[in-house]
């Protein structure tokens, strides 16, 4: 099938930028009712502007695009909901959740296309920084509109090793068993001084933010599992036109699904290789194994 990927970039862009970044800053701090999707013993919370903001975008691009599928969060049935070949919007109509419940400016809208299961489309805004990152396959990277010299930016940051990376690392919402177990072990490898001796890590509370600031070359990459497609999506699209890589989280998880539920995105470098050893280097630190 053959679509008109910038058109719908731009045309996402302008539904993030008009209609649903303004609600996502006039209501950040102010729900304080709220509902934990994961129960007692996990933190994963909604709010019903979640739920209203999913369904603003569902209608505004099932009217432009009535024959495309469409994955939300909210909408997402376990079991039954699933990503097929066919053009699928993916979208986590506010990711950061938290973040948007404590009014700490780090919640965006996050505006991905499948096609064949491959993410072609991503949207990423911020309405707090007022910060719009997009890309579709082939075309490249606009920051606000404007088109992103991701090629200078990557030889700025020089060489990409382990031990002088900053890596983006979310505990979760479950804070109980073996996969929360298997992160804070990983944690402790990573900034241990015999193993991984990174600089240092970031948690931006926002999946879809982490992405997109390993494009504009704040971060070196990100590892994490217990995500959707609709936290990586959009940014899966975005890292890729820079050069990025989305791997698994993992070892030895070289090509994995958009809905894989554990993801390393690691941001572009001068060398395919290197980039490759990084990863490498990386899931030598990963203590244990991550399963969803």
């Amino acid at each position: 099938m053959s679509l008109d990927l910038r058109s719908i970039e731009d045309y996402l862009c302008s539904l993030a930028k008009e209609k649903v970044g303004p609600i996502i800053k006039a209501k950040s701090g102010t729900q304080h009712v709220y509902d934990a999707k994961s129960g007692s013993r996990a933190v994963d919370i909604v709010t019903a502007i979640d739920k209203q903001v999913e369904k603003l975008i569902w209608t505004n691009v099932k009217e432009k695009y009535p024959d495309f599928k469409f994955v939300g969060e909210e909408s997402f049935v376990p079991g039954e909901t699933t990503i097929t070949d066919e053009p699928t919007f993916i979208i986590d109509p506010i990711d950061g959740t938290t973040n948007f419940v404590h009014d700490f400016p780090f919640s965006c809208t996050s505006l991905g296309l499948a096609l064949n299961k491959e993410p072609v489309v991503g949207v990423i805004y911020n309405p707090h920084l007022d910060l719009l990152v997009s890309a579709s396959k082939n075309n490249g990277v606009r920051v606000n509109g404007k088109t992103f010299d991701f090629s200078a930016k990557t030889k700025e940051m020089g060489p990409l090793t382990l031990k002088t990376s900053v890596v983006a690392l979310q505990p979760g919402s479950a804070r109980e068993g073996s996969n929360f177990q298997t992160k804070m072990r990983t944690y402790e490898a990573l900034l241990s001084c015999d193993e991984g001796f990174v600089h240092g890590f970031r948690n931006l509370g926002s999946s879809a933010m982490t992405l997109a600031y390993i494009c504009l070359g704040y971060l070196d990459s990100y590892w994490d599992g217990g995500c959707y497609s609709w936290d990586v999506c959009a940014g899966w699209c975005i890292l890729k036109e820079t050069g990025g890589r989305i791997v698994g989280a993992n070892p030895g998880e070289w090509d994995v699904p958009v809905d894989n539920r554990t993801y390393l995105a690691v941001r572009a470098c001068e060398s395919s290789k290197q980039q490759e050893q990084y990863i490498e280097d990386f899931w030598a630190c990963v203590k244990g194994s991550l399963k969803y």
